[in-house]
């Protein structure tokens, strides 16, 4: 039998999009189930989407909706692995698939950046979400200095062609970027289920 559990977390996911008049809570709240059941069981990223890079995290693209509406992304983290300070601009939803990883919340005040609370672990199976109007900014690393991580991300817009930030962790300095994704040519992921 094949593992079918990516089409059907997208066709769900392109069916909540669909319906075109829910706000960011209501998104969120359908999204969370869907991420968290489609992170319950490591049996089905495809080993290419999951080989870490010596030096930076990878950022891989699973599927993004021809509307831009959301995206689906892969986190691959090579041992000891860390973004800088970010924003996102779009509501999000993690879901921790392999090993863990460090979410540590920051926040804009008048005299810079600052944590915004307590980091937190996020484990295997678990979620977490992020959005301009729930917490937005924070740097993630990988939990661990001898293995790889992976979570995977949705996105309420294509996140590898949305400006966003990059902050200076000392002076609150904000730098605009665009992030791509770390697969130039994205496989054809649903070639295995025709």
């Amino acid at each position: 039998m094949e593992n079918t559990k990516l089409l059907d977390t997208v066709e769900a996911l392109s069916a909540l999009v669909e319906q075109g008049n829910l706000n960011e809570p209501q998104l969120l709240e359908q999204a969370v189930p869907l991420i968290a059941a489609l992170v319950a069981k490591d049996d089905w990223l495809p080993a290419d989407m999951a080989i870490p890079h010596p030096q930076y995290y990878q950022q891989q693209l699973l599927y993004g909706d021809p509307q831009d509406r959301f995206s689906l992304v892969s986190f691959v983290w090579g041992p000891g692995q860390t973004t800088p300070i970010h924003d996102h601009t779009v509501w999000g939803v993690i879901g921790m698939l392999r090993g863990a990883e460090v979410n540590e919340p920051f926040r804009l005040t008048g005299q810079g950046i600052e944590p915004d609370g307590a980091q937190h672990i996020l484990q295997p199976g678990e979620v977490a979400c992020v959005s301009p109007s729930i917490g937005d900014i924070h740097r993630v690393s990988n939990a661990y200095d001898d293995q790889v991580s992976i979570s995977i991300h949705l996105y309420g817009g294509n996140i590898g062609r949305i400006q966003r930030s990059v902050y200076d962790a000392d002076t609150g300095a904000q730098k605009a970027f665009v992030s791509g994704y770390s697969n130039a040519m994205v496989p054809n992921l649903w070639a295995s289920q025709v």
